[in-house]
């Protein structure tokens, strides 16, 4: 069963994206083997400490580079994607020649309140897992609206609209 990196760009113990995150892992638990991939310990990046790389950033890096696919779910911050997302490419993408990102599948989510209120987070994130050398899977893409009633807290996915949806972006 192929290995799906997980990475969240949202640091919000209640952020509506790790919910989709947990919903697409429990979606897709018969087609991909989900491995989560922290990045809320990533020190902020500083080329002085590629030398001797701090551990959060060695774990990160080895949970990217054991896994088959990324997938990226993230919010939009002011028209972009988070600061803390970045840091983790950045981090991955370095030392220079020893990144992990390059080659790598990568498909890309996120959910707001709002209709498509990811869709230009999402755009700035194709520029840079494109520069990144990352295969993007650029179709089909899933810029989910939430509502409470569709997915539960621990990612059940409550209504089966819903569930089609997020499992037919999955296969």
């Amino acid at each position: 069963m192929p290995t799906v990196a997980l990475v969240v760009g949202s640091l919000r113990k209640d952020s509506i994206n790790k919910k989709l995150a947990r919903a697409l892992e429990k979606t897709g638990a018969d087609l991909f083997s989900f491995t989560t991939v922290a990045i809320d310990a990533l020190p902020l990046f500083n080329q002085d400490l590629e030398e001797k790389l701090p551990e959060p950033v060695l774990r990160m890096k080895e949970a990217v580079a054991a896994a088959d696919a990324v997938l990226i779910v993230t919010p939009e911050y002011n028209r972009s994607i988070p600061g803390v997302l970045k840091n983790a490419l950045d981090w991955g993408s370095r030392p220079m020649g020893e990144g992990v990102w390059a080659g790598k599948p990568v498909a890309l989510a996120g959910a707001s309140g709002g209709s498509v209120g990811t869709a230009v987070a999402q755009s700035h994130l194709r520029s840079v897992v494109t520069f990144l050398g990352m295969k993007l899977s650029a179709q089909p893409e899933l810029y989910f609206t939430d509502r409470p009633e569709l997915i539960a807290p621990d990612g059940t996915v409550t209504d089966e609209k819903t569930k089609g949806y997020l499992r037919r972006y999955l296969e």
